[in-house]
C-alpha cells in the first residue's frame, strides 16, 4: 500500500473540499484531496445522457451568493439568466390551471392577503436569526420544538395559504415533510438567503447558470490542485490524535497533521474513526439526515411552452411536481424543462416501475403546459437517494429538537480534524455558495492553527 504525508488531508472533492485545498495551497501547506468518486464534483453533476447535457445536481446562482459569484469569476467562468419571459402557471386546490405574471400566484383576494401578512411576519422573525448562530435567538428552544406545518395552521386555517407558504422550505427546500422539521430550521433555511421573500422568489433564487453546467466550478479548482486529488478512494478509517491523523483507503494511507471531513455529515459513520468520535458527535450524527428529491429532466425538440407565452415556471402544492422551470441550455435549440418530485411524493413514486413514473411525473407536468409535455426525446430522473456517497438531497437537515440542541457543535473541531461543507454553512446553506463559504473559513482556521503552532505559512 502506498504511503504519502502532507500538511493536511481532505476527504471529499466537492466544492467545500477542493475551495479549502486551494486556499491551503496559497498558504504554503502541502495537501491531499480523497475523493470517493471516480469523479469530482460532489453534489454538482453535468453529464450529457442520451446526447443531452443535464446538470444532475446544483446549478443555479443567485445574486446574494457572493462567495460563488466571486469563484465563477475568478475561474473565468461565463454565465447566463434563466429564461422567464411570458407567464408563471399555478393548479390551485381544484385542479384548474391558471396564468399569473408576478411573484404572488392566483388565489382568492382572501387568501392572497393570509400569505401577505405571514409573509412579513416571517421576514420579521428572519430578521431576528443569525444564520451562523439560529440556536443563539431568544426562542430558539421555542421555535425548535413546533413544526413548520403545526406553526403555520397555528396562525391560519386558510390551507391553501397554508400550502403555499410551507411548500418553499418544505418540497422546495429542506425536502422533507413539512411536519418532521422546525419552525427554526424552516427560519434558518430563509436566513440563509437573506429573507422568507427571498426564499419564495424564484428569480432570485433560480437566477443564473454557468455556461456548460455548476460541476465546471470544482472540476476547475481540481485542476489546479493536480496529483494532489485522488479519485476512487474512499476512506475506510482515520486514526487521529493531538499529533495528527492517518487515512486509509483500499489502496493508500495518508499521513497529515490535520484533517478535514468535506462531505454531507450523513457519510461520517462510513468512516471508522480511531478512537471513536467524542459522544457530543455520535449523539449529534444521529439527528441528521438528508431530505429526497426527484430532479426530472426533459428534453424536447424545441422550448414549445414559448410558443404559447409561457415563461416555464409553474408551481402548485397540489401536483405531484410541485414547481418546474424552463431549463433549456444555453445555446441549445431544444428545449429542457426541470421538474421536481419531492419527500413523501419521491418515496411513493419509487414504489412504482420506471415507466410508471415517468408516466406520472409526465402527466404532472402536462397539467402546467398541456400535452405535449408528455412527449420528451429525453427523459432522466436524478434520484440522489441511491448514490452511494450522497444518500439524499439536497442536504441534511435536524430532525425536531436538533437544530438547538446541536447546531453549536456542526462546525466544532475534534482534535485535528475539522468540518466543512454545505450542509454546515450559514449564509448559503445546503447551496454550493455555502460550501465555498465552509472551504474558506476551515482553511483559515488551520492556517491559524499552523502558525499558532510556529509553523511558516504565508500570509493569505
Amino acid at each position: 500500500m502506498a504511503e504519502i504525508t502532507r500538511d493536511v488531508l481532505i476527504v471529499g472533492a466537492g466544492a467545500a473540499g477542493l475551495t479549502a485545498a486551494n486556499d491551503l495551497r496559497k498558504a504554503g501547506l502541502s495537501v491531499a484531496v480523497l475523493e470517493a468518486r471516480d469523479r469530482v464534483g460532489g453534489r454538482l453533476w453535468t453529464d450529457v445522457i442520451d446526447g443531452a447535457m443535464l446538470e444532475l445536481g446544483g446549478q443555479w446562482v443567485s445574486p446574494d451568493q457572493d462567495a460563488l459569484k466571486d469563484t465563477i469569476e475568478e475561474l473565468g467562468l461565463e454565465t447566463y439568466s434563466r429564461y422567464r419571459e411570458g407567464d408563471s402557471v399555478y393548479v390551485g386546490p381544484d385542479g384548474q390551471t391558471h396564468r399569473f405574471t408576478g411573484e404572488m400566484f392566483p388565489v382568492s383576494a382572501e387568501t392572497e392577503a393570509v400569505i401577505a401578512e405571514i409573509t412579513e411576519r416571517l421576514d420579521a422573525m428572519v430578521a431576528e436569526i443569525d444564520p451562523d448562530r439560529p440556536w443563539a435567538h431568544a426562542k430558539a428552544t421555542e421555535w425548535d420544538s413546533v413544526t413548520w406545518d403545526a406553526w403555520l395552521r397555528a396562525q391560519t386555517d386558510d390551507d391553501e395559504a397554508v400550502r403555499n407558504l410551507a411548500f418553499a422550505t418544505g418540497s422546495a427546500m429542506l425536502t422533507k415533510p413539512t411536519h418532521s422539521f422546525s419552525l427554526l430550521q424552516s427560519l434558518l433555511m430563509a436566513a440563509s438567503a437573506g429573507s422568507y421573500s427571498n426564499l419564495v422568489d424564484a428569480d432570485f433564487i433560480l437566477d443564473k447558470r454557468v455556461v456548460g453546467g455548476l460541476q465546471k466550478v470544482p472540476v476547475l479548482l481540481a485542476e489546479r490542485l493536480g496529483d494532489d486529488v485522488y479519485l476512487n478512494q474512499p476512506v475506510r478509517s482515520l486514526e487521529w490524535s493531538a499529533d495528527g491523523v492517518t487515512a486509509t483507503t483500499d489502496e493508500l494511507t495518508v499521513r497529515a497533521r490535520f484533517a478535514i471531513l468535506a462531505h454531507a455529515p450523513v457519510l461520517y459513520s462510513r468512516i471508522a474513526f480511531v478512537p471513536p468520535l467524542p459522544r457530543r458527535q455520535h449523539q449529534m450524527h444521529q439527528h441528521i439526515s438528508m431530505g429526497f428529491v426527484i430532479k426530472v429532466h426533459a428534453v424536447y425538440d424545441r422550448p414549445f411552452w414559448r410558443e404559447q407565452g409561457l415563461s416555464g415556471t409553474a408551481f402548485s402544492p397540489y401536483e405531484l411536481s410541485h414547481e418546474a422551470y424552463d431549463n433549456t441550455n444555453h445555446g441549445d435549440e431544444r428545449g429542457t424543462l426541470v421538474g421536481f418530485v419531492s419527500d413523501q411524493n419521491a418515496d411513493d413514486l419509487f414504489a412504482l416501475t420506471a415507466e410508471e413514473r415517468k408516466e406520472r411525473i409526465l402527466e404532472s407536468l402536462s397539467h402546467y403546459y398541456g400535452p405535449e409535455a408528455k412527449n420528451p426525446v429525453v427523459y432522466y430522473e436524478s434520484d440522489w437517494g441511491t448514490e452511494e456517497w450522497t444518500r439524499g438531497a439536497y442536504a441534511a437537515s435536524f430532525d425536531m429538537g436538533g437544530l438547538h440542541r446541536y447546531g453549536a457543535d456542526l462546525r466544532s473541531a475534534v482534535g485535528p480534524i475539522h468540518f466543512a461543507c454545505s450542509d454546515l454553512a450559514g449564509a448559503g446553506y445546503q447551496h454550493v455558495d455555502g460550501a465555498i463559504r465552509m472551504g474558506h473559513l476551515v482553511a483559515s482556521n488551520i492556517v491559524e492553527s499552523s502558525r499558532a503552532a510556529g509553523d511558516t505559512v504565508e500570509a493569505g
